[in-house]
């Protein structure tokens, strides 16, 4: 059970960090990586990077120390569930769930793992709506809270840098392509200036523009030893 204590507004804040059934059930079902039942580690292990990107944050002052994390950590992992259906597309073609809809979807697919617990436990379903409040800003221009800005720029900063790049090519592998298109893929992005306009408007907190910025600089140093390589086989 998360203690919690009551704020000034009124709502619950949870004191400690995300435990107990609700994280059982979602460790559980992330335990399973797509709708053929693999089992693997996968969609756990970005859960859990995504949620140690958020105490990051907080740790460097991006909202106040005492922000809570406990929603967010929630909403971390039920924004892994969508890929556990998602579909592969043929090689070449995009086979990204736009973020409202993976919002959308693992707010469901959360209040349906959360079960019969929910409606039962006042913590419980207080911790739900907070996570589901979460979900739903995330994907909007200008998140009502700190709490969703927070997360939509961690969310945001997941494209960025080295594990930006090994996560696409990644999705590239399981739509059957390979190195080469990765390569492809960085060189249109940078021809048509894609990175810029994240930058320029995919962050609301400076200092996560800041640290995606960074990450850039080291994700362009990797792209271009691997455009190098492949010009020097002949490949591009």
């Amino acid at each position: 059970m998360l203690d919690t204590d009551a704020r000034a507004d009124g709502r619950a804040h949870f004191k400690m960090p995300l435990d107990g059934e609700l994280k059982r059930r979602l460790e559980h079902a992330l335990g399973v990586v797509d709708d053929r039942g693999t089992r693997g580690t996968r969609l756990l292990d970005d859960a859990r990077r995504f949620c140690a990107r958020i105490r990051m944050l907080i740790a460097r002052g991006v909202v106040p120390a005492e922000t809570d994390s406990a929603a967010m950590e929630v909403a971390c992992m039920a924004l892994q569930l969508p890929f556990k259906a998602a579909k592969s597309a043929p090689a070449g073609k995009p086979g990204r769930t736009n973020l409202r809809e993976r919002a959308e979807q693992a707010a469901e697919m959360l209040v349906g793992l959360a079960g019969s617990g929910h409606g039962n436990d006042p913590q419980l379903d207080a911790l739900i709506d907070q996570t589901t409040q979460l979900l739903v800003q995330v994907h909007q221009r200008n998140p009502a809270t700190d709490q969703a800005r927070l997360l939509a720029d961690a969310l945001n900063l997941e494209d960025f840098g080295v594990t930006g790049s090994i996560a696409q090519a990644v999705t590239l592998a399981r739509q059957g392509a390979g190195v080469l298109q990765v390569a492809e893929g960085c060189e249109k992005r940078e021809q048509y200036g894609y990175w810029d306009a994240r930058l320029k408007d995919g962050f609301h907190f400076e200092q996560t523009r800041q640290i995606a910025r960074k990450r850039l600089e080291q994700a362009r140093k990797t792209a271009a030893l691997l455009i190098a390589e492949l010009k020097e086989d002949g490949a591009l």
